[in-house]
């Protein structure tokens, strides 16, 4: 057989050269280096064996889509994680995030999988998954009104083991119960009970993370500027947070709820129009939300074939005799009537908003949604009414087939999230506001051959917005993740500048005191994602 001439041994060199230094390549030395590293990391591997996947394990598929909330990031062209983990205690997590450093290897912390970019679960580069979906144990202490939540718990196991310890208790989070609660609480965190006791961040009095050193933290040793930072600026750019202790607040044993929908032939434009002055100035145990829905006309009228419904959606930390004369004095136009209204416990309302029977509390600790579907989310902040000129610009945008799905939210400000400082925590969405808006647009898996045509639509309703709403920064919430609003260099360093451009929009002024407190903690920004809080070079 003829010996290969020197050419031919350089060039076969340095197609080796090329396949070993491609991506692929180095994704499969590092999961190697990185499940080595774990065996020696774990001095008894198999206590936590069983609770690492990989993509040769049979369960990995099934695993990685339990937590997937939006059907966009599901699919096979969709980054995968090289392994996922699933610890079951504490002392496990600081192992797992020094081998992730050896093995170059990023960390996306997932509790709960709401993320709506899917950062918690996707990466550009080569990634592993931290699911925090074991550490959910809650601990109630009723005589002292706190609890003690672990981040992989969810928003409706927490009402749900708040509730079982006192029915005069409760705590201010998000409508969702699937929410997990470690972002959903490093992020702000919306509720029905806002206008009354502010966030569920504003309810957090400690907390345990695991920093970049793989040390285990609470407020005290974590010292209170990163226990700042985690309270709204988000969580997964300074550690893995294992759980918070929290403040209950108190809540009446019967409460009130009312959901009445007014379409534009019943008025809808004009009371949506008053709503926006008179909703922020509400007593503050009242919270009334607006939905806002295309619906069809049957037959078409006025040579339409759809309009919009606005649901005026209610909660009332009383009984209905002290609601009626409140909305009659504030609301007349709205033509609330007793038979509108519902008396029920705090946890009832709960399962109400979440559209469960309120005899079936135990709904509350399924940690998976009736449907996961395609969607794109948006997010803005109102300071002046919109005019019924600029509403009827809205109706004409959600007349459009791509918005045969989509749904507006506006939740009500004024009450105690006037009054705490935007300085007090991360989140600076405070005094000044009317209210904020929820964009969301939904497809079905027939129409996502289509998505970009329904993300498009979101686009067009986000810069007919644009006069309508703040600006300079254009605010935006956090735990309403959108990308298009800036991202950071996925593949290395990103500039202060560059990272300003998203985080202003987020956090405003706070932006820059989460820069120093990212470069003190974590200074090689281990700990990153597209929207993560960069440090100082």
């Amino acid at each position: 057989m003829k010996s290969p001439n020197i050419s031919t041994l350089s060039f076969i060199l340095v197609l080796l050269l090329i396949s070993l230094s491609s991506p692929a390549a180095s994704a499969a030395y590092k999961h190697r280096d990185f499940l080595e590293c774990l065996t020696q990391q774990f001095k008894n591997y198999s206590s936590i064996s069983s609770n690492v996947y990989t993509p040769t394990n049979t369960s990995y598929s099934s695993v990685l889509r339990f937590s997937i909330q939006s059907l966009r990031f599901t699919s096979d062209s969709t980054p995968k994680p090289l392994v996922i983990l699933q610890p079951e205690y504490e002392s496990q997590i600081p192992p797992i995030i020094c081998c992730a450093k050896s093995s170059g290897l990023q960390i996306r912390t997932r509790s709960g999988g709401h993320d709506y970019e899917g950062l918690s679960y996707v990466a550009q580069v080569p990634f592993v998954i931290l699911d925090l979906i074991n550490l959910s144990e809650i601990k109630v202490d009723a005589a002292e009104k706190t609890a003690w939540v672990g981040s992989g718990s969810t928003t409706g196991s927490v009402y749900y083991r708040v509730a079982e310890k006192s029915p005069v208790l409760g705590f201010p989070a998000g409508v969702c119960t699937t929410i997990g609660i470690g972002g959903h609480f490093s992020g702000g965190g919306y509720g029905t009970l806002m206008r009354k006791y502010g966030l569920a961040a504003d309810q957090v009095i400690d907390a345990r993370i695991v920093d970049v050193n793989g040390r285990i933290l609470d407020r005290e040793s974590m010292g209170e500027e990163l226990f700042w930072a985690i309270r709204g600026g988000g969580g997964a750019s300074f550690g893995v947070i294992l759980a918070w202790k929290v403040q209950l607040v108190d809540v009446p044993e019967k409460v009130t709820v009312f959901s009445i929908g007014r379409t534009l032939e019943q008025n809808a434009t004009q009371l949506v129009e008053k709503w926006q002055s008179i909703a922020p100035k509400f007593d503050h145990d009242l919270f009334v939300r607006v939905i806002l829905v295309p619906e069809n006309l049957s037959p078409a009228q006025q040579g339409r074939n759809k309009t919009i419904r606005a649901i005026f959606n209610s909660l009332f930390l009383g009984g209905i005799d002290r609601l009626l004369p409140l909305m009659q004095e504030s609301f007349p136009e709205l033509g609330l009537v007793r038979e509108d209204c519902t008396e029920m416990s705090w946890i009832q309302s709960i399962l109400n908003f979440a559209g469960f029977p309120i005899d079936s509390p135990e709904m509350l600790l399924n940690r998976t949604q009736p449907a996961v579907r395609y969607f794109k989310a948006k997010s803005d902040y109102v300071q002046k009414p919109i005019p019924a000129s600029g509403l009827q610009g809205v109706w004409r945008l959600m007349y459009e087939p791509e918005a045969d799905q989509s749904v507006l939210i506006f939740s009500p400000y004024g009450g105690r999230m006037d009054e705490i400082p935007a300085s007090a925590t991360p989140f600076p969405h405070r005094a000044g506001n009317l209210y904020k808006i929820q964009h969301l647009v939904f497809w079905d898996e027939s129409e996502n051959q289509d998505s970009d045509s329904y993300i498009s639509w979101m686009r067009r309703l986000y810069r007919y917005l644009a006069p309508y709403v703040s600006s300079s920064p254009r605010a935006a919430y956090l735990n309403y993740r959108d990308l298009d609003i800036g991202v950071n260099n996925p593949y290395g360093k990103t500039s202060y500048a560059r990272a300003s451009i998203w985080g202003k929009k987020y956090f405003k002024n706070n932006f820059d005191r989460l820069v120093r407190v990212k470069t003190m903690v974590d200074p090689h920004n281990f700990f990153k994602n597209e929207q993560s809080i960069p440090p100082l070079r």
